[in-house]
């Protein structure tokens, strides 16, 4: 039995680890602790005795359940209302689930939408090798596979997500500096302000899963964008939201800047800013309460909106 083997405590320390590869694969914190959580349950009962690594048997457990997951969920998203967005997940202050530079931006929003475009057998081979370096022998094992097969899998998660990868050189600071004087204009309803923080062609997505009022198709463009932002602004005042009711905070989410909005102290939505060189790129606002559970978790809150399941 591995029973022995895997207990508690040992668990525990690879409980970061094995959360990155759920929730990059998933895209929903909630589900990837679903995941995790059944792993460890499915490791007190297994029933065999050739476990060399408690580590590799749990990724691949966790791989596994995550696959079987994303494969139902497909159908689910081609019919989900608006843009879909990832779950977004606070990484501001606290423990970090990872530290690189490149780990960091593999968890960004916006590159998570591109991973959503991949197959779920393309997506856990990329993410396995690209971002958490296994071997292909290694993925081999866990998708019960040939090392050709992945490679040719990776190749063409690469070839597919190699458009729309994307870098900046600012430092943290620096992008929450930019993002500040987004919350700042936007805060005042300075147009003008507005227009000097945004890209040409920044692009917004809102994410509100036919529960709450969110666009249905992307805005792109800086005119379009900003006209679209002071619009949301004079909404909230016809619904009556006051400044002391309202808050505009700066907080890290999936390592980018973002404008978390809460009313009355519980959270209504998270605005993550992409931001490339001076501008920002990308506006990508989460609004569905489903997908802010975690997040007002995180946050020692309750979201904004109809009750929903917490895990």
């Amino acid at each position: 039995m591995i029973m022995g083997l895997i207990n508690a405590e040992e668990f525990e320390r690879h409980r970061s680890h094995l959360f990155a590869i759920a929730y990059r694969m998933l895209g929903s914190a909630s589900e990837a602790e679903d995941v995790v959580q059944d792993a460890w349950l499915r490791s007190t009962v297994a029933e065999t005795t050739d476990v060399r690594s408690p580590r590799a048997y749990l990724m691949t457990v966790v791989t596994r359940l995550a696959l079987d997951r994303l494969k139902s969920a497909r159908a689910t998203r081609e019919t989900y209302v608006g843009p879909w967005l990832p779950e977004p997940l606070l990484t501001d202050g606290g423990p970090r689930p990872e530290e690189s530079v490149a780990l960091a931006e593999s968890l960004t929003l916006a590159f998570m939408v591109l991973l959503d475009a991949l197959s779920p057998e393309e997506r856990a081979v990329f993410v396995l090798r690209e971002v958490l370096e296994y071997s292909y022998a290694e993925i081999g094992s866990v998708l019960s596979t040939t090392e050709s097969n992945c490679r040719q899998l990776f190749h063409r998660a690469k070839e597919r997500l190699r458009s729309g990868q994307s870098r900046s050189a600012r430092s943290q600071q620096e992008k929450r500096e930019l993002a500040q004087r987004f919350v700042d204009a936007l805060r005042a309803g300075d147009g003008a302000a507005l227009t000097q923080v945004l890209a040409d062609d920044v692009g917004f997505w809102g994410d509100g899963g036919g529960r709450v009022p969110a666009g249905r198709r992307p805005t792109f463009g800086r005119s379009a964008v900003v006209n679209l932002l002071l619009g949301i602004r004079r909404s909230a005042a016809a619904q009556g939201y006051r400044l002391e009711n309202l808050s505009l905070d700066i907080v890290e989410v999936n390592y980018e800047p973002a404008m978390l909005v809460r009313i009355d102290g519980r959270v209504d939505s998270v605005y993550v800013c992409s931001i490339e060189d001076d501008v920002i790129t990308g506006i990508r606002v989460v609004r569905n309460p489903d997908k802010l559970v975690y997040l007002a978790r995180q946050l020692n809150t309750q979201p904004f909106g109809p009750a929903t399941r917490v895990h």
